[in-house]
């Protein structure tokens, strides 16, 4: 009777120091994170940014509109309306290799997070065993036990760390900081390649058209060249003017290799972001007449740049993580508590093993504080504030960086359009020039000598408004990515990543390396 009432009694404690247990499961240590507030300006640039670039003639010298306070569309590039540019960032998104590996790198990050997610809960194990054993006849107790014996066991173990300081949801803010980051780092990557993808496609462009132009100059001045000749030969000209023909022909020609191998280098470099070899790849030529400039320009509020683009998120969750780190930390100070119980049966007969009196059971609880580490703990939080400060003040360069990439695009664009004006009228005036001289031979006005020189200047002007209309594009593209592309591609992330991030937890050894 009184056995059974010690019994009762160690069962009603056992039950106590679980109540109070979970009761303090409620308590949570370190300091909470602070997301970090919006950026204390309202603009880009020093003074107020255009709102409309005028315009000239031809597709890329389109008027273009700035709208403020409008986020970008998800699939921006289609505004250029090229099909052979959609083409190329189709294939770049699906068959990029460092994309994959970034995909890799989430699909890791997610899969740590679910399976560290049983810390919140008991660890249950079943065991059956079966023991043959001989023993040494000194080691027996008066003779119970047969030198040789079988030992036949079998039951449950419970195991539960409950989270008393709260030290379970720091080490789980700490690794689902690292899933986020994951995530912003596959949106910043594909942010930027759907970048490169575009800048180098343009680029290629322009270099195509140089070079069809520096070669139509090439032809024209051997043609003048060997006119000069013939006229220094009959003595109309000195020789001084042959030989400033020969060196404009040869700087002309000095410039075709660098165009080629711009363009080689363009195709090679397109075929590596597609994720093929130069060699196994057909490339899709993009020509300046098939983009059409996109007239609306949208430009997110300074706020919601802070807020959506994928690098500064990715610095953001690099805060979160070093903020979860000086909770550990903290946490380290704290004792670590273990509840632990099993259940099972033990005979040494198989016949005996179900019997009541093969019942064995064990309940426990262990507490391990810290007493002594010789300043270690101190100095991993140190370790970890100084993270801290790292990761903020790398959030704060990266935003600085983007507002930065955002008011040179603005900027740049504005000059474009007035160096493209330039170029055009130019261009125009050199147009204008062919066909007055084209008119003045016809009618034995002027000589061949003159015609020619005047098709090498119109084709001069040519290249040097390829190259203004080229940049227009260019960075048209820059101000896109510098905007961080649009908001919904980000929540589609989100959706994907939903079911994890709202049941995920992690256990209390988690990576340790900071995102």
């Amino acid at each position: 009777m009184i056995s059974d009432r010690r019994c009762r009694h160690r069962a009603l404690a056992g039950s106590v120091v679980v109540v109070l247990l979970t009761a303090l499961s409620g308590c949570a240590i370190g300091p909470r994170y602070k997301t970090p507030g919006p950026p204390p300006v309202g603009r880009y640039t020093h003074r107020p940014g255009p709102t409309t670039v005028a315009g000239t003639h031809g597709l890329a010298g389109a008027s273009q509109h700035f709208h403020y306070g409008v986020s970008p569309r998800v699939r921006w590039w289609r505004t250029f309306q090229s099909r052979p540019l959609d083409v190329l960032i189709e294939a770049a998104l699906k068959n990029n290799r460092t994309l994959a590996a970034d995909r890799a790198r989430l699909l890791q990050a997610r899969a740590v997070v679910a399976a560290d997610a049983g810390i919140f809960y008991p660890q249950i194990n079943a065991n059956l065993g079966a023991l043959r054993q001989k023993s040494s006849s000194g080691a027996l107790s008066g003779g119970h036990l047969p030198g040789i014996y079988s030992l036949y066991t079998g039951g449950l173990s419970v195991s539960y760390y409950p989270d008393v300081f709260g030290a379970n949801r720091l080490l789980y803010n700490s690794a689902h900081a690292q899933a986020l980051f994951a995530r912003d780092q596959l949106l910043a990557a594909e942010l930027s390649l759907i970048g490169n993808v575009a800048t180098t496609a343009i680029q290629a462009a322009s270099d195509r058209s140089q070079i069809r132009a520096t070669r139509r100059i090439i032809a024209r001045e051997t043609k003048l060249l060997s006119l000069t000749k013939l006229q220094y030969r009959t003595g109309a000209v000195p020789y001084l003017s042959v030989v400033d023909q020969e060196s404009q022909l040869a700087t002309s020609k000095a410039a075709l290799p660098a165009l080629l191998q711009n363009l080689a280098l363009a195709r090679y470099a397109l075929a590596t972001l597609i994720g093929r070899f130069p060699a196994q790849w057909r490339p899709v030529h993009l020509r300046l007449s098939s983009l059409h400039l996109p007239r609306n320009l949208p430009v997110s509020l300074p706020s919601v740049l802070a807020r959506d683009r994928p690098d500064i998120r990715a610095a953001t969750a690099q805060m979160r993580y070093a903020n979860a780190e000086i909770g550990i930390a903290d946490a380290q100070f704290y004792p670590i508590v273990q509840i632990t119980g099993s259940i099972g049966q033990e005979s040494l007969t198989v016949g005996n093993f179900f019997n009541a009196a093969s019942n064995v059971w064990s309940l426990g609880a262990n507490l391990l504080a810290p007493l002594f580490h010789g300043g270690t703990l101190r100095a991993q939080r140190r370790e970890a504030l100084e993270l801290y400060a790292g990761a903020r003040a790398t959030y704060q360069q990266t935003v600085l960086g983007a507002f930065q990439q955002v008011a040179g695009s603005l900027r740049a664009l504005e000059h474009d359009a007035e160096a493209l004006r330039a170029e055009g009228e130019a261009y125009a005036a050199a147009r204008e020039a062919l066909r007055l001289a084209k008119v003045s031979y016809k009618a034995g006005a002027i000589d061949a000598l003159s015609l020619l020189t005047t098709e090498a200047l119109y084709s001069q002007a040519r290249i040097a408004y390829v190259r203004a209309e080229a940049q227009r594009y260019l960075d048209t593209v820059a101000l896109y990515t510098a905007l961080g592309g649009g908001p919904l591609a980000q929540k589609s992330h989100k959706r994907a990543y939903a079911h994890t991030a709202a049941t995920s937890v992690t256990t209390a050894t988690p990576q340790r390396n900071a995102p």
